[in-house]
């Protein structure tokens, strides 16, 4: 699809102290895509609205309040419905009345909708409104052990960015919204047009659902002074090269075995796989250059 034929409908959910930037994360994703549209002489192809139960001002965890409208009782047919997250404690359960009445309100438009979808910890109200049982799931990383043990049925993912299970989709933290958002616009609209609206937000790159949610070179960074750090300094200006273990530990000036050993410990990798993670990363920033074989 090259255009979304009528105007899709995306409800951003919000509970109070939501993360701000669950909302307008996609909000922002597809804004920007109306406005690419309408650059090419198009129409908009979103209509993005944030609700809240009761509506009104909605504080965020931040400090900051959005305006929203009450949730929706009508109209969500072929919608798009995402939840944002927040701090788990705060977001609706079956334990109170709203909790209850807002889990409800899941439900019912679960059923409407095209697409029902939960950033960071809105996972968390998709499966205590009972409609991710049995499916793939992922959520912010530090809140995987909490999701899977709150809901065993759950098949937890523990390191992907989004993740798709039926009209079902669940994102990792915070900014990986953005993520989310991104493909459901590659999916309405195409990969051209959803490279060109993760270029006018000055992404770095689209990020595909499957990838860590840690790259290999965010790891780098927070051990600046960890084998890790200088092993990755080493093999950047090499990747095309062959590189051996050996020659690995050699650059680091240590054995072969504690090579392994510390890289175990500082980041869960091995030599081998540090090496085609840094690999699989360029090849990927390569492929999204303009013009690229």
């Amino acid at each position: 699809m090259t255009h979304a034929a009528h105007p899709i409908d995306v409800w951003i959910v919000v509970f109070p102290n939501f993360l701000l930037l669950d909302a307008t994360g996609p909000v922002q994703v597809f804004s920007s895509a109306n406005d690419e549209a309408v650059d090419a002489g198009l129409p908009a192809p979103y209509r993005i609205r944030i609700a809240a139960p009761g509506g009104g001002a909605v504080l965020s965890s931040s400090g900051v309040s959005l305006l929203d409208e009450p949730l929706p009782q009508a109209g969500l047919e072929h919608a798009t419905v995402i939840v944002s997250g927040g701090r788990v404690r705060d977001l609706p359960s079956v334990g109170d009345e709203a909790g209850r009445a807002a889990l409800a309100w899941v439900r019912g438009a679960s059923a409407a909708v095209s697409r029902c979808c939960a950033v960071c910890t809105g996972a968390f109200v998709l499966a205590r409104a009972g409609l991710l049982d049995g499916r793939r799931v992922v959520t912010h990383w530090q809140d995987v052990a909490a999701l899977q043990a709150e809901h065993p049925s759950l098949q937890v993912q523990d390191n992907a960015i989004h993740v798709h299970d039926g009209k079902f989709y669940t994102s990792a933290g915070i900014s990986a919204g953005m993520d989310l958002a991104l493909s459901l616009v590659e999916e309405d609209l195409g990969r051209k047009r959803a490279l060109a609206v993760a270029r006018r937000l000055v992404l770095f790159l689209k990020r595909p659902g499957g990838q860590r949610q840690f790259s290999a070179e965010l790891l780098a960074q927070s051990q600046d002074d960890g084998v890790h750090a200088r092993l990755t300094a080493w093999l950047r200006p090499r990747l095309r090269h062959a590189v051996r273990t050996e020659d690995m530990a050699e650059a680091c000036a240590l054995s072969v075995r504690t090579l392994h050993r510390r890289l175990r410990e500082e980041v869960d990798l091995t030599p081998a796989q540090v090496l085609a993670q840094l690999r699989m990363e360029s090849a990927c920033r390569l492929l999204e250059r303009p013009g690229a074989s």
